[in-house]
């Protein structure tokens, strides 16, 4: 195995470029790029190849006929699908796909041991996105598709993702609910309070898949000591219990006290404790597999330098072994 660190990040995910000017642009890329690059990261990891995902590999969670649906509403120039939160222009459709596919490829480096573990600095973003349904700027459910394919192509049986996003990923929630070889946990804002309103702490799994989702809902005006008792108290221990093989995280920077899409008041110092704790779960049961995949965060230099804090962790743990 090389102990580096990969980062995936390419012009191609600037192509999804709506009209106006939503929150998620590609602009936020443009500032994690800038920030990497000025705090000297990006040239210590590995740079990771940009691939399209497959028909078969994106129906594992997304019927044909939302595909379909998707790429036909780009071309014909629609503003957004389904909600106007998932604004597209021509290019979203291929960039979605580029991106859930890159997001594979990183697996794959992992698994055969090329790298330690992965950055994926990708948009569209997917958490919110539901099986035939775009939300809040999500067009492809990213981390779902990642979990099965680790599943499906690895034979793994107990694969987690943490999404600390401050929104709450129903999508990959949904997607993946009945299903025991996936633990899903949510440490968001309280769904009384922001979008999309779901991700109470009783929504614990369903059928076969019961206790294995972990929602922990905050209140406005959460911050860095909050985040840390919940992961010392809830979250680690249910992760330690789960004995993940590979983690995913959903990596949301929009808890940061900065950002404007959210009332938390996390501090960019604390995206790097959260990664430290995660590194040290995955060491315990998984040998340390872990790719992020990026998700929301729209104050742009809170997002570039909480990415940063995020990345040297990920750099960090690879100088343990």
């Amino acid at each position: 195995m090389t102990n580096k660190t990969g980062l995936l990040m390419s012009e191609a995910f600037l192509a999804h470029r709506p009209a106006g000017q939503p929150p998620e642009r590609p602009e936020r890329l443009i500032a994690i790029r800038d920030g990497l690059a000025h705090a000297g990261l990006d040239s210590q990891c590995v740079e990771l190849p940009v691939r399209e995902a497959t028909d078969d590999q994106l129906e594992v969670v997304h019927p044909a006929s939302y595909l379909d649906r998707l790429k036909k509403a780009c071309a014909a120039g629609e503003p957004y699908i389904d909600t106007p939160d998932s604004a597209i222009c021509a290019e979203s459709y291929m960039t979605a796909r580029l991106a859930a596919g890159s997001i594979l490829g990183s697996l794959d480096a992992v698994m055969e041991g090329s790298i330690k573990n992965a950055f994926c600095a990708v948009r569209p973003p997917g958490h919110h996105c539901e099986r035939e349904e775009s939300m809040g700027f999500c067009l492809l459910a990213n981390a779902a598709i990642a979990a099965r394919y680790l599943l499906d192509g690895y034979g793994l049986d107990r694969v987690a993702i943490v999404d600390w996003d401050v929104h709450h990923g129903n999508g990959t929630q949904h997607l993946l609910e009945e299903s025991p070889e996936v633990m899903v946990c949510n440490i968001h804002g309280h769904p009384d309070h922001i979008y999309p309103g779901t991700g109470y702490a009783c929504e614990r799994g369903k059928g076969a898949g019961e206790g294995t989702t972990l929602n922990i809902p905050l209140m406005p005006g959460s911050g860095d000591a909050d985040y840390r008792r919940a992961f010392d108290e809830v979250l680690l221990p249910t992760l330690d219990e789960y004995k993940p093989q590979f983690i995913i995280i959903s990596a949301g920077f929009d808890a940061h006290e900065r950002d404007p899409l959210a009332p938390l008041n996390l501090q960019s110092e604390s995206f790097g404790w959260m990664t430290d704790r995660i590194l040290e779960a995955a060491d315990r049961s998984g040998g340390g597999r872990l790719v992020s995949v990026l998700e929301g965060g729209y104050n742009l230099s809170a997002l570039s330098e909480s990415v940063c804090h995020h990345v040297k962790s990920l750099m960090n743990a690879t100088c343990r072994d």
